[in-house]
């Protein structure tokens, strides 16, 4: 019986060379794509702005665990028509400018993108109902330093509680603040947002959502009350949101209510970044000064003896190097 192959049909039946291999490998140049700006994430669809067009988008295979984040630039290919039902593809995101992370706790190791692409980092802190966090505000500064964005405090509800309070610990800092109150005039807010992208970060309840609404009206961002017994806001937006301002030039990018923001990513030698007015200060300590409560020789104690310093200052700073050293 003959069999199937001759010695000259080797080529049939033998397993083909590595240099004759389909290079399977291979990825599309997507030469085709194009650039649109992520708005929202919601359950692995992504919401995006193309041009004057809303389009539906999913991520591409290839870009397998790559997060993509509210902010970022990205190219995309398929049905980018923005009809209903039309779902285009993710292909790449483009170099991050800015990133701004948190993790859950200060000792986890998985850091959280929250926004990418924003310039600025407006911390909204309520005066009153909710009571202002300074510890949490110091954590969102820290981190705004930490991702390269400019931070600017936003106080609400003016009308509960007199500002001088909580700018008497921050003035030092150098950094800037608007002061608002429900129904009054947000010309100042407008200014320092506008040209720029700005992402809002807060507890909830302290008047985000309320914010968001007056500055773009047809944001239609639910807006929640305080608890009388906890003092603790009910979350409102469950998820970051990017928004245009009247007339363009400008957006916002409105966040979920935090109640924590880890540091774990952050370097501790960064930290006093956001204090400026002890920074000042701790470069005269000996070198290799940890600036801890117990560091001997910390010229620390010694402005705070002088009132060079506020002892909160100190304090604060401490309690965020004590946390992230242990």
């Amino acid at each position: 019986m003959t069999g199937r192959y001759s010695e000259h049909d080797i080529e049939h039946y033998d397993r083909p060379r590595r240099r004759t291999r389909p290079r399977t490998k291979d990825r599309p140049s997507y030469d085709d794509a194009v650039e649109a700006r992520v708005v929202t994430v919601d359950r692995g669809r992504f919401t995006l702005l193309l041009g004057g067009a809303v389009v539906l988008a999913v991520k591409a295979r290839p870009l397998g665990r790559k997060g993509v984040v509210v902010g970022d630039r990205v190219k995309v290919v398929g049905d980018t028509s923005g009809d209903e039902g039309a779902l285009a593809r993710i292909v790449e995101v483009t170099p991050r400018t800015t990133t701004l992370r948190r993790t859950a706790d200060d000792d986890d190791p998985v850091e959280r993108v929250i926004v990418s692409n924003a310039e600025q980092l407006v911390v909204v802190t309520a005066l009153a109902d909710p009571d202002p966090q300074p510890r949490l505000l110091d954590r969102a500064l820290v981190a705004a330093y930490d991702a390269g964005m400019a931070p600017l405090l936003c106080l609400t509800k003016s009308d509960l509680a007199d500002p001088e309070t909580l700018l008497s610990t921050y003035r030092s800092l150098g950094v800037p603040w608007v002061v608002t109150q429900r129904g009054g005039d947000l010309g100042e807010v407008r200014a320092a947002l506008t040209g720029r992208t700005s992402v809002l970060v807060g507890s909830s309840g302290v008047g985000k959502s309320t914010l968001v609404n007056a500055l773009v009206p047809d944001a239609d961002r639910e807006v929640g009350v305080v608890n009388a017994v906890t003092g603790r806001g009910r979350h409102t937006s469950t998820s970051a949101f990017m928004l245009a301002l009247p007339g363009g030039d400008g957006w916002i990018i409105d966040t979920p209510g935090i109640r924590s923001f880890g540091l774990g990513h952050v370097d501790p030698a960064n930290i006093l970044l956001a204090f400026s007015d002890v920074a000042a200060v701790a470069a005269e300590c000996p070198r290799g000064c940890t600036h801890l409560a117990d560091a001997p020789d910390c010229d620390l104690d010694v402005a705070v003896a002088d009132g060079r310093l506020a002892a909160s200052r100190v304090d604060s700073l401490r309690r965020l190097l004590t946390t992230l050293a242990s």
